[in-house]
């Protein structure tokens, strides 16, 4: 492909405007070329973000396990050419090995025309050199002279200490001073309260990257993370929009509530577009590991949509059907309120969540998730009181399986 030919395909554009704080559907169109034909994007700071950003935690492996590099550099250079041009990496990816994969990925194309994301691991952080030694590696492993969003890596209590301790804020700043990071952000796997913290500790966050999913919602507290980011204005990278591949693999009941309404959109394409209703969505992470799942998200996100009133009508009944065969056949009605305050629907769907993903961050989303709630909301916080049982519309024995999931995280966790 010549670079005229790749300049044409890589163009960006939507109809219909929608506004957004911190950045907006860009509605322009490129010059020869029709509006609406592209990948949608989101404006910020005079960019064209491409709402679907490209995900390097999962690539496509052969049945050895090995990485499978040349389709990946396929599924690529089809990203690229569909205008595709956010490419998220980190250092811990895929075995350490992401970086340098996806560095030789997008080597071909115009710098100028994608945005490469990486991240400070600031939980493999031993002294402050680790900070320099580590960003720097990174720019050889990506083969780039630049990055243009940089994160600060996985925030949750632990590493927020890393990151003040070992300075990494100051030298990502000498970073952006010198041009080798154009956009400062972080990644924030904790509680809100933390999350609020961490914005009033640095005034300066240019974006911030949140686990945000339909489960997530209300059950990790994900709408208050998210509402904590629009209040301070800044724009969000969603990670995990599909779970961990859950939201693209629901049940046969749920899966055909989806069929009977739209035969066509695939259970992963109402998940985007749930997200797409969200104000404030600089770009949604997908990790595609088959061209199938890329195929499947470039139709998507061509002049993506949020769904109609009716259309989330119809995804919050699919979303209920699947959760009634979960590992705990919890529907999250919430009749069941605690009188001391445990999160008990929340708890069962962080359990839920955890038994179903297949990938091999699940223990870790399990701790993580769990360890979100307030500690006063946890499992262990149940009092035995037994007031919950005769309000639950599915008979359960609610007490009994809190001590079951309590004693399952406690068991992850010392694993």
């Amino acid at each position: 492909m010549d670079r005229r030919e790749f300049i044409k395909n890589s163009l960006l554009f939507t109809t219909g405007a929608v506004l957004l704080s911190g950045c907006t559907f860009n509605k322009d169109s490129a010059a020869g070329l029709k509006p609406g034909t592209g990948i949608t994007t989101a404006k910020f700071k005079g960019l064209d973000v491409s709402m679907l950003g490209y995900g390097c935690m999962r690539m496509p492996v052969k049945p050895s396990g090995e990485i499978d590099e040349e389709l990946n550099r396929k599924m690529v250079q089809r990203a690229m050419e569909a205008g595709v041009n956010y490419y998220d990496t980190a250092y811990m990816y895929m075995g350490g090995k992401s970086e340098e994969i996806t560095g030789r990925a997008v080597k071909p194309y115009d710098r100028q025309l994608f945005n490469l994301t990486t991240k400070m691991p600031v939980v493999m952080l031993e002294k402050e050199e680790d900070v320099e030694r580590i960003f720097n590696e990174q720019l050889k492993r990506c083969q780039t002279d630049y990055f243009d969003f940089y994160l600060v890596h996985c925030l949750n209590k632990r590493n927020w200490e890393n990151t003040k301790k070992y300075n990494v804020i100051p030298f990502l700043e000498k970073m952006k001073k010198k041009g080798k990071i154009k956009h400062l952000g972080f990644s924030h796997h904790d509680t809100p309260e933390l999350l609020q913290e961490i914005i009033d500790y640095y005034d300066k966050w240019e974006f911030v990257q949140l686990q945000i999913n339909r489960l997530d919602w209300k059950t990790t507290r994900g709408e208050e993370q998210y509402n904590i980011a629009r209040k301070a204005n800044l724009p969000i990278v969603v990670m995990e929009p599909l779970r961990g591949s859950l939201l693209a693999n629901l049940n046969a009941e749920a899966t055909k509530i989806l069929k009977d309404y739209n035969p066509e959109a695939s259970a992963a394409s109402w998940a985007f577009r749930w997200l797409a209703g969200l104000e404030g969505i600089l770009t949604m992470l997908s990790g595609m590991s088959r061209p199938e799942h890329l195929e499947d998200n470039i139709k998507t996100f061509t002049n993506l949509k949020p769904l109609s009133a009716e259309e989330n009508a119809v995804y919050d009944r699919a979303i209920e059907a699947h959760l009634k065969q979960a590992a705990i056949g919890c529907t999250s009605c919430r009749y069941c309120e605690c009188p001391v305050g445990v999160n008990i629907a929340g708890i069962f769907s962080i359990y839920n969540q955890y038994k179903y993903d297949d990938s091999a961050m699940k223990k870790v989303g399990f701790i993580s998730h769990y360890e979100a709630l307030k500690e006063s909301e946890r499992a262990d916080k149940c009092i035995k009181c037994g007031l919950c049982k005769p309000k639950c519309p599915q008979q359960l024995d609610i007490p009994s399986l809190l001590a079951k999931v309590h004693q399952e995280y406690l068991a992850v966790k010392g694993a």
